[in-house]
């Protein structure tokens, strides 16, 4: 990725991640001109495979591709109440902008930094072992409950606690730019 395609994810990581710890919220103002710059500027840009000079549709082809992988790979957990829709948003606009192959690794680094910010948050907070066995129970307990969530979750249920993704996101956007 060229440096003008840097600077912007830059600067939309860092108000989507410092958004997202103060309010547990990514702004659609913020997300949306991102996502729409992403694939306008695509036709132009001639850092894609196959795009040289001037106009190209290989460019603009990629950010579509990466805007629909971006989305495609982050609906299950937003519908199982995994993640949140500025969440699937950001991941949609990053891959308007990095493309279809780098969009996965930035799925793959952000759901390793997540992992670890997770058990971070639990050891910090004492609730490590509530962690685990909310884990298994979400990984075997589908057989007794099926694909819903339990009717009976309680304020402090670890399930109840909801870790802002941004960092993560941002964290796995950064590390996809050294294996570019």
């Amino acid at each position: 990725m060229r440096m003008f395609a840097w600077w912007p994810t830059l600067i939309v990581l860092a108000v989507a991640t410092f958004t997202d710890l103060r309010s547990r919220r990514i702004p659609n103002w913020l997300v949306y001109p991102f996502m729409i710059a992403g694939v306008l500027i695509s036709p132009w840009r001639n850092d894609w495979q196959g795009n040289s000079h001037g106009f190209g549709w290989h460019g603009l082809g990629q950010s579509l591709a990466g805007f629909s992988l971006g989305v495609l790979v982050n609906i299950i957990p937003f519908f199982l109440g995994w993640t949140g829709g500025g969440d699937v948003k950001l991941f949609a606009a990053i891959g308007a902008w990095v493309g279809p192959v780098q969009i996965l690794w930035v799925v793959f680094f952000a759901a390793i930094s997540g992992g670890i910010i997770v058990l971070a948050l639990a050891a910090y907070s004492g609730f490590v072992k509530e962690l685990f066995m909310g884990a298994g129970d979400l990984l075997f307990g589908w057989t007794r409950r099926g694909m819903r969530r339990e009717a009976e979750e309680t304020p402090v249920s670890p399930l109840k606690r909801k870790m802002p993704y941004a960092p993560a996101i941002a964290i796995g956007t950064l590390l996809s730019f050294f294996v570019r």
